[in-house]
């Protein structure tokens, strides 16, 4: 059986490009794969940004975290197993004010915990998330893909590799203030053009 993981971040919900780009993805992947199991997570409600008290729960012993610790710590594990379980990833990454959104970022900075998603070796930083497949929805008003002033398809990039997901494409609906009607009909094509 596939595991999908979807990752919405944008705060117009539904309404959003991200949104639209997930839900064709989604339905492609679970066309071709129909035994497929997919459960969804929408951060537009905010994820909670990790602080002293994050960092003190998740790397105290699960016995001996107090009862405060052991609710931040569930909230952060909760995250972390969904997307162990996952084959494929699905994340909308709507751009704000050219780099990630808020809730995006904090979702990622769950994930990044020393000894269960990424360890350091003489050679570097190593991901233990392998063997994961990334499909990342780019839309953006004004911000081109891949430009000088994209600060958030690079990060996204990277941190997932960080985690050891290196298998990541993107689909873009980019520039949308440009020509919207257009910029969509060419990301629906890139989607549909993904591997399923």
């Amino acid at each position: 059986m596939t595991h999908i993981l979807r990752i919405d971040s944008s705060i117009k919900g539904a309404a959003s490009v991200s949104h639209k780009l997930l839900d064709r993805a989604e339905d492609k992947l679970t066309t071709a794969h129909p035994d497929a199991d997919v459960v969804t997570r929408d951060l537009s409600s905010g994820v909670p940004a990790i602080d002293g008290n994050w960092i003190a729960a998740v790397f105290t012993p699960a016995e001996s975290r107090s009862a405060a610790q052991a609710e931040i710590a569930a909230y952060s594990d909760a995250l972390l197993a969904e997307v162990r379980a996952a084959d494929i990833l699905l994340i909308g990454l709507p751009v704000y004010n050219f780099g990630v959104p808020g809730q995006l970022k904090a979702w990622l900075d769950h994930l990044a915990r020393k000894g269960e998603t990424f360890q350091y070796t003489e050679t570097g930083p190593e991901g233990l998330l392998k063997g994961k497949r990334a499909i990342v929805a780019f839309t953006s008003d004004g911000t081109r893909f891949g430009s000088e002033v994209d600060f958030a398809s690079g990060w996204v990039r990277h941190m997932l590799g960080f985690l050891g997901i290196t298998d990541v494409q993107f689909v873009h609906a980019d520039q949308m203030v440009f020509d919207a009607e257009a910029t969509l009909k060419a990301a629906e094509a890139q989607v549909d053009a993904l591997a399923a």
